[in-house]
């Protein structure tokens, strides 16, 4: 199985961060690595993500930024 994520602007247009990641082999990758990568994507432009297994959306649109509350 390959998890990916999905970027995106506020808008659900396609964004393309700096250092794509690629394929995860497990969720947990997948989610481990978003949790230690989600400031550079911001920069990067980045508002949203959404995450797939095999092109299937498994969670998503996900959005990057703090909120309050």
């Amino acid at each position: 199985m390959a998890w990916e994520w999905r970027f995106e602007k506020a808008d659900g247009t396609a964004a393309e961060p700096a250092q794509p990641p690629g394929d995860f082999g497990t969720q947990g990758d997948a989610e481990s690595w978003i949790g230690e990568s989600w400031p550079e994507l911001v920069a990067d432009g980045v508002d949203q993500v959404s995450l797939f297994e095999d092109g299937t959306k498994v969670y998503g649109p996900m959005s990057l930024h703090a909120t309050d509350g």
